[in-house]
């Protein structure tokens, strides 16, 4: 059985020479889903990471009370930074196919995730109605990247306009928008080995046309995946899956 990963705060993963900090205590939520939750007893492996890169690979050494557990460390590991980074601007789906969306993503490997309000979009963010939907999507990347295995942990922006969108597209090493009838195949697209890719997944409605002409002019092509057309909460993880491949980040 492949080792449980569990969040820590990067302090902990702080000194203790190159091969890391001897032990580590983890307490709180974590520990308490460690111990509690997932039952864990000495001897058996687990990973604790700052989601940034760093992973504390161990063995249980001891258990107390209900949310508090051991790690003694063996190894240190630091994942590289990714190269290029995958970017998904997503737009508000309906009901909880947002979070299925983030979930897909962060599984296949997406580096960050952008919500965006864009025209079509029958989803709305206001007030404390949006501040809950963003922590509910950084709390499914956060469980997902655990689920995954990951020792660098996905980030999901602050909700954006598209507006605020276009200096991020035009910054792009690569931006395309997916549209069932963008000219060019993203599977055939040119693509750097490096820098960051950005991709924009429209809402049920489609994407306005006003908004595909904004895209347009700073450099945000449109790009189709295939012969079909994908909902709006899968079509980012088939993009990201493709460009993982292509880029080599899955070799």
């Amino acid at each position: 059985m492949t080792a449980p990963v569990f969040l820590v705060e990067p302090a902990l993963l702080d000194g203790g020479g190159p091969a890391g900090p001897r032990e580590i205590v983890l307490t709180g939520p974590e520990g308490r889903h460690a111990v509690s939750v997932r039952r864990l007893q000495p001897g058996e492996e687990v990973v604790l990471t700052d989601g940034a890169g760093r992973g504390a690979h161990g063995e249980v050494a001891a258990v107390a009370g209900k949310d508090e557990l051991t790690v003694r460390v063996r190894e240190m590991r630091t994942e590289p930074d990714p190269r290029p980074t995958v970017t998904v601007v997503q737009a508000l789906p309906k009901g909880d196919r947002g979070e299925l969306a983030v979930e897909t993503m962060t599984e296949a490997g997406v580096d960050a995730v952008l919500p965006w309000a864009a025209a079509r979009c029958v989803t709305q963010w206001r007030g404390e109605r949006g501040a809950k939907s963003l922590a509910k999507w950084r709390s499914t990347a956060r469980e997902a990247a655990k689920q995954a295995r990951r020792l660098r942990f996905p980030t999901v922006g602050d909700l954006v306009t598209t507006r605020q969108l276009l200096p991020l597209l035009a910054a792009a090493d690569f931006a395309a928008v997916l549209h069932e009838e963008g000219s060019v195949p993203l599977a055939t697209a040119a693509l750097p080995q490096s820098g960051s890719l950005l991709l924009v997944v429209g809402p049920e409605g489609g994407i306005a046309p006003e908004e595909l002409a904004l895209f347009a002019e700073v450099g945000a092509t449109p790009h189709r995946l295939g012969p079909t057309v994908l909902r709006t909460s899968t079509a980012g993880v088939a993009a990201v899956s493709l460009l993982l491949a292509r880029t080599g980040r899955w070799s």
